[in-house]
Protein backbone atom coordinates (compact mmCIF):
# COMPACT_ATOMS: atom_id res chain seq x y z
CA UNK A 1 0.00 0.00 0.00
CA UNK A 2 2.89 1.98 0.94
CA UNK A 3 4.45 1.75 -2.39
CA UNK A 4 1.07 2.22 -4.17
CA UNK A 5 0.70 5.65 -2.74
CA UNK A 6 4.55 6.26 -3.57
CA UNK A 7 3.65 5.81 -7.23
CA UNK A 8 0.71 8.11 -6.86
CA UNK A 9 2.24 10.52 -5.42
CA UNK A 10 5.63 10.91 -7.81
CA UNK A 11 4.23 9.79 -10.72
CA UNK A 12 0.40 10.45 -11.11
CA UNK A 13 -0.21 13.00 -8.70
CA UNK A 14 2.13 15.74 -10.77
CA UNK A 15 0.28 14.55 -14.04
CA UNK A 16 -3.29 15.49 -11.88
CA UNK A 17 -1.48 18.83 -10.59
CA UNK A 18 -0.53 20.22 -14.49
CA UNK A 19 -4.40 19.03 -15.25
CA UNK A 20 -5.90 21.32 -12.73
CA UNK A 21 -3.70 23.98 -13.12
CA UNK A 22 -4.55 24.05 -16.73
CA UNK A 23 -8.32 23.90 -16.13
CA UNK A 24 -7.62 27.01 -13.22
CA UNK A 25 -6.04 28.87 -15.91
CA UNK A 26 -7.87 28.00 -18.84
CA UNK A 27 -11.20 29.41 -16.34
CA UNK A 28 -9.50 32.55 -15.81
CA UNK A 29 -7.54 33.59 -19.25
CA UNK A 30 -9.64 31.80 -21.25
CA UNK A 31 -6.73 30.47 -23.55
CA UNK A 32 -7.11 29.98 -27.15
CA UNK A 33 -6.78 26.31 -27.12
CA UNK A 34 -7.04 25.38 -31.02
CA UNK A 35 -3.49 27.45 -30.84
CA UNK A 36 -2.27 25.77 -27.94
CA UNK A 37 -3.16 22.48 -29.42
CA UNK A 38 -1.69 23.54 -32.60
CA UNK A 39 1.52 25.07 -31.09
CA UNK A 40 1.79 21.30 -29.35
CA UNK A 41 1.24 19.34 -32.17
CA UNK A 42 3.50 21.45 -34.80
CA UNK A 43 6.33 22.71 -32.26
CA UNK A 44 6.49 20.49 -28.67
CA UNK A 45 5.80 16.99 -29.59
CA UNK A 46 7.51 16.45 -32.85
CA UNK A 47 10.79 18.04 -31.02
CA UNK A 48 9.97 15.61 -27.71
CA UNK A 49 9.72 12.41 -30.79
CA UNK A 50 13.05 13.37 -32.37
CA UNK A 51 15.28 14.12 -29.26
CA UNK A 52 13.99 10.52 -27.77
CA UNK A 53 14.62 8.54 -31.16
CA UNK A 54 17.82 10.14 -31.87
CA UNK A 55 19.43 9.50 -28.74
CA UNK A 56 17.78 6.11 -28.15
CA UNK A 57 19.33 3.23 -29.29
CA UNK A 58 16.21 0.44 -30.27
CA UNK A 59 17.09 -3.00 -31.45
CA UNK A 60 15.61 -4.38 -34.48
CA UNK A 61 14.40 -7.66 -32.27
CA UNK A 62 12.54 -5.04 -30.14
CA UNK A 63 10.66 -2.91 -32.56
CA UNK A 64 9.08 -6.24 -33.98
CA UNK A 65 8.25 -7.07 -30.73
CA UNK A 66 6.80 -4.01 -30.07
CA UNK A 67 4.66 -4.04 -33.10
CA UNK A 68 3.13 -7.08 -32.69
CA UNK A 69 2.04 -6.58 -29.55
CA UNK A 70 0.60 -3.46 -30.91
CA UNK A 71 -1.12 -5.19 -33.84
CA UNK A 72 -2.49 -7.95 -31.63
CA UNK A 73 -4.07 -5.25 -28.69
CA UNK A 74 -5.42 -2.93 -31.09
CA UNK A 75 -7.35 -5.37 -32.98
CA UNK A 76 -7.97 -7.42 -30.00
CA UNK A 77 -9.47 -3.85 -29.13
CA UNK A 78 -11.20 -3.47 -32.13
CA UNK A 79 -13.09 -6.67 -32.00
CA UNK A 80 -14.02 -6.01 -28.54
CA UNK A 81 -15.32 -2.67 -28.95
CA UNK A 82 -17.71 -3.78 -31.82
CA UNK A 83 -19.26 -6.81 -30.10
CA UNK A 84 -19.83 -5.19 -27.08
CA UNK A 85 -21.75 -1.99 -29.09
CA UNK A 86 -24.24 -4.64 -30.63
CA UNK A 87 -24.68 -5.89 -26.78
CA UNK A 88 -25.39 -2.40 -25.91
CA UNK A 89 -27.85 -2.39 -28.76
CA UNK A 90 -26.30 1.34 -29.58
CA UNK A 91 -27.34 3.96 -32.45
CA UNK A 92 -25.00 3.57 -35.35
CA UNK A 93 -23.12 7.24 -34.41
CA UNK A 94 -23.07 5.91 -30.82
CA UNK A 95 -21.45 3.07 -31.53
CA UNK A 96 -18.97 4.94 -33.42
CA UNK A 97 -18.07 7.07 -30.80
CA UNK A 98 -17.89 3.83 -28.36
CA UNK A 99 -15.78 2.41 -30.61
CA UNK A 100 -13.30 5.04 -30.99
CA UNK A 101 -13.51 5.72 -27.32
CA UNK A 102 -11.99 2.41 -26.47
CA UNK A 103 -9.38 1.55 -29.26
CA UNK A 104 -8.04 5.39 -29.22
CA UNK A 105 -5.80 5.88 -26.26
CA UNK A 106 -4.32 8.91 -25.31
CA UNK A 107 -0.34 8.27 -25.67
CA UNK A 108 0.62 11.43 -26.67
CA UNK A 109 -0.13 14.28 -24.44
CA UNK A 110 -0.84 11.93 -21.63
CA UNK A 111 1.20 8.57 -22.41
CA UNK A 112 4.77 10.35 -23.25
CA UNK A 113 4.88 12.18 -19.86
CA UNK A 114 4.12 9.26 -17.93
CA UNK A 115 7.04 7.37 -19.45
CA UNK A 116 8.97 9.92 -19.39
CA UNK A 117 8.83 10.01 -15.47
CA UNK A 118 9.06 6.13 -15.22
CA UNK A 119 12.04 5.75 -17.70
CA UNK A 120 13.55 8.54 -16.81
CA UNK A 121 16.93 6.24 -16.63
CA UNK A 122 15.45 3.92 -19.00
CA UNK A 123 15.22 5.98 -22.85
CA UNK A 124 13.64 2.88 -24.14
CA UNK A 125 10.68 2.91 -22.25
CA UNK A 126 9.92 6.40 -23.50
CA UNK A 127 11.41 5.51 -27.06
CA UNK A 128 8.39 2.61 -27.13
CA UNK A 129 5.85 4.85 -25.66
CA UNK A 130 6.82 7.14 -29.27
CA UNK A 131 6.52 4.48 -31.30
CA UNK A 132 2.67 3.52 -29.35
CA UNK A 133 2.24 7.21 -30.53
CA UNK A 134 2.86 6.99 -34.29
CA UNK A 135 0.74 4.09 -34.84
CA UNK A 136 -1.81 5.60 -32.07
CA UNK A 137 -2.03 8.47 -34.74
CA UNK A 138 -2.28 6.01 -37.74
CA UNK A 139 -5.12 4.16 -36.38
CA UNK A 140 -6.78 7.97 -34.80
CA UNK A 141 -6.84 9.11 -38.80
CA UNK A 142 -7.81 5.83 -40.23
CA UNK A 143 -9.81 3.80 -38.05
CA UNK A 144 -11.32 6.20 -35.71
CA UNK A 145 -12.04 8.92 -38.89
CA UNK A 146 -13.60 5.92 -40.84
CA UNK A 147 -15.91 4.93 -37.57
CA UNK A 148 -17.06 8.83 -38.10
CA UNK A 149 -17.18 10.05 -41.72
CA UNK A 150 -16.48 7.06 -43.99
CA UNK A 151 -18.93 8.60 -46.33
CA UNK A 152 -17.89 11.89 -46.77
CA UNK A 153 -14.40 11.74 -46.79
CA UNK A 154 -11.66 9.16 -49.02
CA UNK A 155 -8.73 7.49 -48.03
CA UNK A 156 -6.61 9.38 -50.00
CA UNK A 157 -7.36 12.60 -48.28
CA UNK A 158 -6.90 10.60 -44.78
CA UNK A 159 -3.49 9.40 -46.15
CA UNK A 160 -2.51 12.79 -47.43
CA UNK A 161 -3.34 14.57 -43.74
CA UNK A 162 -1.64 11.77 -41.96
CA UNK A 163 1.67 12.55 -44.19
CA UNK A 164 1.21 15.81 -43.28
CA UNK A 165 2.01 15.42 -39.59
CA UNK A 166 4.76 16.91 -38.51
CA UNK A 167 5.35 13.84 -35.63
CA UNK A 168 5.94 11.73 -38.85
CA UNK A 169 8.70 14.20 -40.23
CA UNK A 170 10.45 13.81 -36.44
CA UNK A 171 10.14 9.97 -36.42
CA UNK A 172 11.93 9.79 -39.92
CA UNK A 173 14.66 12.21 -38.79
CA UNK A 174 15.41 11.20 -35.73
CA UNK A 175 15.56 7.34 -36.77
CA UNK A 176 17.63 8.41 -39.75
CA UNK A 177 20.07 10.39 -38.15
CA UNK A 178 20.17 8.50 -35.37
CA UNK A 179 21.22 5.08 -37.90
CA UNK A 180 23.60 7.41 -39.87
CA UNK A 181 24.88 8.71 -36.26
CA UNK A 182 24.88 12.40 -37.09
CA UNK A 183 26.16 14.72 -35.12
CA UNK A 184 23.84 18.08 -34.73
CA UNK A 185 25.65 21.21 -34.17
CA UNK A 186 24.96 23.04 -30.67
CA UNK A 187 23.26 26.02 -31.47
CA UNK A 188 20.93 23.84 -33.19
CA UNK A 189 20.91 21.37 -30.48
CA UNK A 190 20.11 23.07 -27.42
CA UNK A 191 17.15 25.09 -28.59
CA UNK A 192 15.58 21.34 -29.50
CA UNK A 193 16.47 20.09 -26.13
CA UNK A 194 14.81 23.01 -24.51
CA UNK A 195 11.73 22.70 -26.75
CA UNK A 196 11.13 19.07 -25.96
CA UNK A 197 11.61 19.45 -22.22
CA UNK A 198 8.87 22.06 -22.52
CA UNK A 199 6.76 19.06 -23.88
CA UNK A 200 5.30 17.37 -20.10
CA UNK A 201 4.24 21.19 -18.73
CA UNK A 202 2.38 22.38 -21.85
CA UNK A 203 1.05 18.99 -22.87
CA UNK A 204 -0.35 18.78 -19.75
CA UNK A 205 -1.66 22.02 -18.99
CA UNK A 206 -3.12 22.16 -22.24
CA UNK A 207 -5.39 19.09 -21.62
CA UNK A 208 -6.37 20.26 -18.26
CA UNK A 209 -7.45 23.54 -20.29
CA UNK A 210 -9.53 21.39 -22.99
CA UNK A 211 -11.17 18.90 -20.20
CA UNK A 212 -12.34 22.12 -18.19
CA UNK A 213 -14.08 23.04 -21.59
CA UNK A 214 -15.89 19.93 -21.62
CA UNK A 215 -19.91 20.00 -20.45
CA UNK A 216 -20.70 16.89 -18.07
CA UNK A 217 -24.36 16.24 -18.34
CA UNK A 218 -24.30 12.46 -18.02
CA UNK A 219 -21.54 11.50 -16.36
CA UNK A 220 -22.97 8.02 -15.80
CA UNK A 221 -24.23 7.38 -18.84
CA UNK A 222 -24.60 3.53 -19.85
CA UNK A 223 -22.37 4.39 -22.62
CA UNK A 224 -19.64 6.44 -21.03
CA UNK A 225 -19.49 3.84 -18.37
CA UNK A 226 -19.02 0.87 -20.44
CA UNK A 227 -16.63 2.36 -22.02
CA UNK A 228 -14.00 3.53 -19.55
CA UNK A 229 -14.24 0.10 -18.03
CA UNK A 230 -12.98 -1.24 -21.08
CA UNK A 231 -10.38 0.96 -21.93
CA UNK A 232 -8.99 1.44 -18.00
CA UNK A 233 -9.03 -2.11 -16.82
CA UNK A 234 -10.55 -4.50 -19.55
CA UNK A 235 -7.89 -3.23 -21.83
CA UNK A 236 -4.98 -3.70 -19.69
CA UNK A 237 -5.69 -7.20 -19.15
CA UNK A 238 -6.18 -8.03 -22.58
CA UNK A 239 -2.81 -6.74 -22.80
CA UNK A 240 -0.94 -8.59 -20.27
CA UNK A 241 -2.30 -11.70 -21.73
CA UNK A 242 -0.92 -10.75 -25.23
CA UNK A 243 2.71 -9.78 -22.64
CA UNK A 244 2.66 -13.05 -21.67
CA UNK A 245 1.43 -15.02 -24.50
CA UNK A 246 4.47 -13.27 -26.87
CA UNK A 247 7.00 -13.82 -23.82
CA UNK A 248 8.00 -10.45 -23.81
CA UNK A 249 9.76 -9.30 -20.76
CA UNK A 250 11.87 -6.44 -18.71
CA UNK A 251 11.36 -2.56 -20.03
CA UNK A 252 9.52 -3.54 -23.06
CA UNK A 253 6.65 -5.70 -21.43
CA UNK A 254 6.99 -3.20 -18.39
CA UNK A 255 6.35 -0.23 -20.91
CA UNK A 256 3.92 -1.98 -23.06
CA UNK A 257 1.29 -3.07 -20.62
CA UNK A 258 1.51 0.88 -18.69
CA UNK A 259 0.59 2.12 -22.38
CA UNK A 260 -2.38 -0.11 -22.60
CA UNK A 261 -4.03 1.41 -19.07
CA UNK A 262 -4.12 5.24 -20.93
CA UNK A 263 -7.70 6.85 -21.13
CA UNK A 264 -9.23 7.70 -24.07
CA UNK A 265 -7.49 10.11 -26.56
CA UNK A 266 -8.80 13.55 -26.24
CA UNK A 267 -8.61 13.50 -30.21
CA UNK A 268 -11.50 10.60 -30.50
CA UNK A 269 -13.49 14.06 -28.64
CA UNK A 270 -12.42 16.32 -31.13
CA UNK A 271 -12.94 14.23 -33.95
CA UNK A 272 -16.90 13.47 -33.03
CA UNK A 273 -16.74 17.45 -31.77
CA UNK A 274 -15.90 18.12 -35.58
CA UNK A 275 -17.90 16.25 -37.69
CA UNK A 276 -20.87 16.80 -34.77
CA UNK A 277 -20.89 12.73 -34.09
CA UNK A 278 -22.52 12.50 -30.27
CA UNK A 279 -19.99 15.03 -29.31
CA UNK A 280 -21.31 15.51 -25.63
CA UNK A 281 -20.92 11.57 -25.14
CA UNK A 282 -17.54 11.44 -26.62
CA UNK A 283 -16.39 14.52 -24.35
CA UNK A 284 -17.70 13.05 -21.27
CA UNK A 285 -15.57 9.77 -22.15
CA UNK A 286 -12.46 11.77 -22.23
CA UNK A 287 -12.87 13.81 -19.29
CA UNK A 288 -14.28 10.85 -16.97
CA UNK A 289 -11.65 8.44 -18.25
CA UNK A 290 -9.05 10.57 -17.31
CA UNK A 291 -10.19 11.20 -14.01
CA UNK A 292 -10.47 7.65 -13.33
CA UNK A 293 -7.24 6.65 -14.69
CA UNK A 294 -5.41 8.52 -11.83
CA UNK A 295 -6.01 5.29 -9.86
CA UNK A 296 -6.32 2.57 -12.43
CA UNK A 297 -3.05 3.68 -14.32
CA UNK A 298 -0.86 4.18 -10.79
CA UNK A 299 -1.99 0.35 -9.63
CA UNK A 300 -1.32 -0.85 -13.49
CA UNK A 301 2.36 0.61 -12.91
CA UNK A 302 2.53 -1.19 -9.87
CA UNK A 303 1.94 -4.45 -10.86
CA UNK A 304 4.26 -4.02 -13.94
CA UNK A 305 6.88 -3.21 -11.75
CA UNK A 306 5.84 -6.46 -9.51
CA UNK A 307 5.82 -8.43 -12.75
CA UNK A 308 8.39 -7.08 -14.81
CA UNK A 309 11.54 -5.30 -12.55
Amino acid sequence: MVYLGMIFFQIVAPILVLLVLGAILQKKFRFNLKALSQLITYCFMPAAVFINLYETSIKLSVLGEVGLFIVLFIGSQMLLSHFLAKGLGLAKTEAAVFKNSVVLINSGNYGIPVAQMIFASQPIGVAIQVILVIFQNMTTYTYGLYNLISSTKSGLTILKDFIKMPIIHALIIGVAMNYFDIGIPPFIKIPIDHVADGFIAVALITLGAQLSQMEIKTMFNKTVFVSCLTRLIIGPAVALVIIFALGLNGVVAQSLFIASAFPTSRNSSSLALEYDIESATAAQTVLFSTIVSCITVTIVIYIADVLFT
